[in-house]
This record gives C-alpha cells, structure tokens and sequence, in this order.
C-alpha cells in the first residue's frame, strides 16, 4: 500500500488542496511543516496524531519542520465560539521553551519559531508586502471567520490567517517547504498560505489537513475541552495515560490503533476481530496503551504502567514501590501519621469513618484494607513497620475508595 492510500485507510487525509500531492506524496522528497501555537508548555494527545502523522512522512522519505508560533500564540488564531485569552510575554516565553525541548526529545523533528522572521516587521511592512494581496471578502468567505461574525471577531484575530500564510511563505522561500499539514480546522488558513505564495512568488505548494480526533463523546481531544492528556508525563503520567487508553470506548478503539500506532494493517484487523469476537480480551485496548506509551515515554514506562494496573486490580498493594503508589493514588485523598495509632482513631482522626460507630461498622464488616490486607481486628495498631517502604499505607474503603496515608 502506496503512502496516501495508507493515510486514507488510516482516516488521516480529509481535505487536500490538488490531486497532484497524492503522487508527490507517494514519491517522497518534500520538506513540509506542521504548527503548533504555545498556549501551553506540554503538548497532548491531540498534537500526538497530528506529529505522528509527519513521523510516518519523514519514513517515506518527506523532511519535517514543527514550527512553534511564538508570535502567533501572542495573538491565538480565531476559535468558532470567542476570542482566545492573551498569554502574557513571559508565558509565551515559557511555553515556547517546553515545546521546543518536548518535540526534539520525542519526535526529533527541526523546530522553528515564527517569531524569528516576524519581530522586525513593522505595521506599514506587513500591510504593503502581504495584507495587499487578501481581498476582505475572500477573508470573509473562510469558514472559521464566517462563523464568528455574529458573535464579532477582534482585527487581531481576523489577521492571524495573514501570519500563518506568512509562515507558509518564509518557509517556503527560506527551507524549501512546500507542504504544510494540518487540523482541519485550519483548512481556511493554509488554502491562504497557499494562495499567498502563488500570487507573490509564482510557485504550487500544497497543503492537507486531517479529521480531528474526538473521543466517544465527539469531544475534541484536547486542553479546552477539560479532557487534555498531557504528552508531559510529569502532567499526564504514564498510568494515567494507561488508564484512560485502557478504557478506550470500544467503538472508538479500532480508529484510534489506526491513528495512534505504527501497527500494520493485518494486524489491526486482527485485533478488529478480536474486538468483535472477544472483546472482553480487549486485545486492541491493550495494544493501543502499549503502542501509544512506549512510543511516548518508552517500555520502562510502560511496564511501570501495566504492574500498576494489575497490582491495584487484584488489589495486591504491597508489589507496589514507594514511587508508584504516589503516581496511582496521587488524586486522592491523603493524611500524615505520626507514630503508632489505632485503627479506629485512624480511620476517624482522618475522616475515613465519620465517627467511631462507624469506623468499627466498617472494620467488622470487612470493608477496610491497608496496603491490600483486610482488617478485622478492632484493636489493630497501625506502625510505621506496616507502611511500604517505610512511609506510605494505602487505606481502601469499600471498593473503590482510597486514601493514603504518608509516615
């Protein structure tokens, strides 16, 4: 299978600007860019299919660019609904910086800051050489521009597409890129950028954009929408990544092995009818945390995800090191202990049992464990012996909740 069939299967090619690309795609050679603004110092899982896609270009021969919009993300390009919020200087600074390290680290691409060709350029420059070549009208008929006319649209935002077709341009004349990729929310734009560079220079480049990935409730992945995973494993840890992959809808699963992974096309099938036939395996899901962590973080990581995984399942809290316990239980609730203590005063001096009534209720009936080991015994005293690796004691209550306590 030729490159672009690949991406069509894949479900990664919505919209492309002329039938030519598909063989330039398929014959390799192109520099192309793809662009990020630094609205945060981390990307996500949503910025994670769009690089993976340059990832599996670079392999067919094409040379990548991110490029990081330290002076677009001054401005933030026009969302459907209201204008984005200003990043103060010393923000963009700091996102900058994140973004620029994290796509080197992890997909080892050339980066590059738009800021660096567009500080200098005065007002008048900016209106003479590139806003005389966009009639309003055609800024007008753009999608994203359209849309935002009821509500209003700010001029800082209106002229974001004259800077991103700026980009296209600079790169172009100053890298030889002639292929930019996107969102498909960004159509409008890029078709400008590609416009912009026929009427100055005479040249054809060409641009694509892919479907955004939305999750089971056809929520955009991504920060605005409250849902972000953090490509940061200090942000999104590897078990937390694990864990939602894991829980993959399985409608959706099958789509993301196909978006998220380097897996081959029988293989997916496979694992398709697997998902069918079996799908209380959840072979795909677990191929799909495989593929996606390890590429992110690396096996180590992986594994670390997975021992966590199945220790809390089967609830044997004692295979799990100091390091992982704070990693699975770091959004719950937790308590300092001091000595040696009671099992009731400890359940009711940290308000795991509202009183002593209850802490004995709970005790008798078997429903409190400590680091996996259920507790029985009223006159139980808890030691700093007890505690993994001489400091924390996980408490469950019930079945699924937890505290933690820290020696």
């Amino acid at each position: 299978m030729k490159l672009y069939d690949e991406l069509v299967w894949r479900g990664l090619i919505k919209d492309i600007t002329s039938p030519e690309l598909k063989e330039k795609l398929n014959n390799g050679g192109m520099s192309f860019y793809i662009g990020t603004d630094p609205t945060a110092d981390s990307m996500h899982i949503g910025h994670y299919s769009s690089f993976l896609i340059s990832k599996r270009l670079a392999k067919a021969g094409h040379h990548p660019y991110l490029l990081i919009g330290g002076a677009t993300g001054r401005i933030g390009d026009p969302r459907p609904t209201a204008e984005r919020e200003m990043k103060t200087e010393e923000e963009v600074l700091h996102n900058v910086e994140g973004l620029t390290k994290q796509a080197k680290e992890i997909f080892g691409f050339d980066v590059v800051n738009n800021n660096d060709w567009t500080k200098d350029i005065n007002i008048v420059e900016f209106l003479r050489d590139y806003g005389k070549y966009f009639s309003v009208n055609y800024m007008l008929d753009k999608d994203i521009i359209r849309r935002r006319l009821e509500t209003g649209i700010t001029f800082a935002e209106f002229s974001y597409m004259l800077l991103q077709s700026m980009d296209f341009l600079w790169l172009h004349e100053n890298k030889g890129v002639d292929l930019q990729v996107a969102g498909s929310d960004q159509w409008g734009n890029i078709t400008a950028g590609v416009d912009l560079i026929r009427k100055k220079t005479g040249d054809e480049v060409y641009a694509f954009t892919m479907p955004l990935v939305l999750d089971k409730y056809g929520n955009k992945f991504g920060k605005s929408e409250g849902n972000a995973l953090w490509l940061d494993k200090d942000k999104t840890s590897s078990y937390e990544l694990y864990q939602y992959l894991i829980n993959s809808d399985d409608s959706k699963v099958i789509e993301y092995l196909k978006i998220f992974t380097f897996l081959s096309k029988e293989e997916i099938e496979r694992l398709e009818k697997s998902n069918n036939e079996h799908p209380e395996l959840r072979e795909a899901h677990q191929a799909l945390a495989r593929e996606v962590i390890t590429d992110l973080h690396g096996k180590e990581e992986y594994e670390k995800a997975l021992n966590i995984s199945k220790s809390l399942f089967s609830g044997d809290i004692k295979k799990l090191n100091l390091d992982e316990i704070k990693v699975a239980f770091k959004d719950v609730p937790s308590f300092r202990l001091e000595g040696e203590i009671n099992i009731v005063d400890m359940l009711v001096n940290n308000k795991i049992a509202s009183s002593k009534r209850e802490a004995r209720e709970f005790i008798n009936a078997g429903s409190i464990t400590i680091n996996g080991d259920r507790i029985t015994d009223l006159d139980r005293v808890i030691t700093k012996e007890m505690a993994i690796e001489g400091s924390a004691i996980v408490v469950r209550r019930g079945k699924k909740k937890y505290f933690v306590g820290m020696f």
